[in-house]
């Protein structure tokens, strides 16, 4: 009888564990989230978007096109994107806006954008990416350079994954690609700039 006792209270406290923790994994939307934090993350994961490439160019020649966020990701990115503890937006039209500061920026080994802020207009919780890391990684591989590239944070659980997995996989591994190897990458085109409402509300510089 004790035995049985015993069982059936090791059985609760089980049950209990699970429940309690799969109520931490559920935020006030609703969206159930894997058990890796998919905000705030400083630690890459098995799930966080990941891609890379392999080219003959030098680690050095990679960073620089890398660094050249202009000339591979958009034409519509304001500040510095090539010195360290640097803040740019990056933004197209109103559907996607992000600042971003580099928090590291190792010549020719690493560089590392930490996501202050951003916005979605097609997302129910518009702050998908916030606090999220985005690592470039260059290392040579014998006589090529690879780069790996990933968005910590960027996880199956957030509702922009897949078209946010398609977008970068464009731009990294064609358009920042192209730029290493051709000179010449694919970034979106200038636009014509944001709203009153939208700059007021990201403070920035009235032109």
């Amino acid at each position: 009888m004790k035995n049985i006792t015993r069982a059936v209270a090791t059985l609760v406290t089980i049950m209990l564990f699970f429940k309690v923790n799969a109520s931490c994994m559920v935020d006030t939307t609703g969206k159930q989230h894997p058990l890796t934090p998919s905000k705030n993350a400083n630690t890459m994961t098995t799930q966080d978007f990941t891609t890379s490439f392999l080219v003959e160019q030098s680690p050095e020649a990679v960073f620089k096109a890398a660094s050249n966020v202009r000339g591979w990701w958009s034409e519509s990115v304001e500040g510095h994107t090539d010195q360290l503890n640097a803040e740019f937006l990056y933004y197209y039209k109103d559907v996607h806006i992000s600042k971003m500061k580099i928090v590291e920026y190792v010549p020719n080994k690493r560089i590392v954008w930490q996501v202050l802020d951003n916005h979605f207009n097609f997302t129910n919780d518009k702050t998908e990416w916030k606090g999220n890391r985005i690592v470039f990684e260059i290392t040579p591989k014998g006589d090529k350079t690879e780069l790996h590239f990933t968005h910590v944070g960027l996880v199956p659980a957030y509702e922009c994954y897949d078209v946010c997995h398609d977008a970068w996989t464009s731009y990294i591994k064609g358009s920042l690609k192209d730029l290493i190897t051709t000179g010449k990458g694919k970034p979106n085109a200038k636009e014509g700039g944001l709203n009153a409402e939208l700059i007021e509300k990201w403070k920035l510089p009235k032109k």
